[in-house]
């Protein structure tokens, strides 16, 4: 086996995404108090999911697009909190999340692992969620990023991947992709034929029946000389 293809998923992968929301739904809410008060003073928590509801019935093909998805519900409840100036509103609530969404910590070793892989092979970036890899400036180790909105579809479906596969030029037997998420990064890689690196931080015990990972590691430094490959140059 040479791997001339390593692709990487974003959240969880290169950085861990649960405080980065967090922080980010409170810069946006901050916002919303200051520029459309009644919309949490009119709508509480169990409003907000209804809106959802009623975003996701009307427009279900918005399932794989995070962003799209959080502008129409905020639509959504701007309308309902009586605002003549929604468009406004929203575009400074969901800018104003999209700086907390990029406002992260990577893992120790991610970026110089990425340096690293990105000497010897092409790199992609693979991602059901809305981060952006030319905003965080990692288009220089990226030859190209694939999202789930940009795809129609979220892993574990195997659209993303193939489409990995034909951005590169290579086989799926020339692939190898690395994530956190079993299911959506292992399971559905192995299931195209590409061979997996599960980032498994927290020790967990493999449940997934269908597939093995091919390689387990418990840190992205683990990655240097993991597996086979050529020069990026190399014919």
């Amino acid at each position: 086996m040479t791997i001339r293809l390593v692709t990487f998923d974003l959240d969880d992968t290169l950085w861990p995404v649960g405080p980065v929301i967090v922080r980010a739904e409170h810069r946006m809410r901050d916002y919303l108090d200051k520029e459309a008060p009644e919309v949490h003073r009119r709508i509480d928590t169990a409003g907000m999911a209804r809106i959802r509801e009623r975003v996701i019935a009307a427009h279900p093909g918005l399932s794989h697009d995070l962003s799209a998805m959080r502008r129409q519900v905020l639509m959504g409840a701007v309308v309902e909190a009586g605002y003549a100036d929604a468009e406004r509103i929203v575009a400074g609530a969901f800018e104003t999340f999209m700086d907390g969404r990029h406002d992260i910590e990577y893992f120790e070793g991610a970026l110089d692992t990425l340096a690293h892989l990105a000497r010897h092979y092409t790199l992609g970036a693979l991602s059901n969620g809305n981060a952006s890899v030319s905003r965080l400036g990692l288009d220089r180790y990226f030859d190209f990023h694939l999202s789930a909105a940009s795809v129609g579809r979220a892993k574990p479906a195997p659209e993303m991947f193939e489409r990995a596969l034909q951005e590169a030029g290579v086989g799926a037997e020339a692939a190898v992709h690395i994530g956190d998420h079993a299911r959506d990064d292992v399971v559905g890689a192995a299931r195209i034929g590409m061979a997996t690196v599960w980032v498994n931080r927290g020790e967990l015990a493999w449940e997934q029946t269908e597939v093995t990972p091919t390689w387990e590691i418990r840190d992205l430094t683990e990655l240097a000389g993991l597996f086979p490959g050529v020069s990026r140059d190399d014919p």
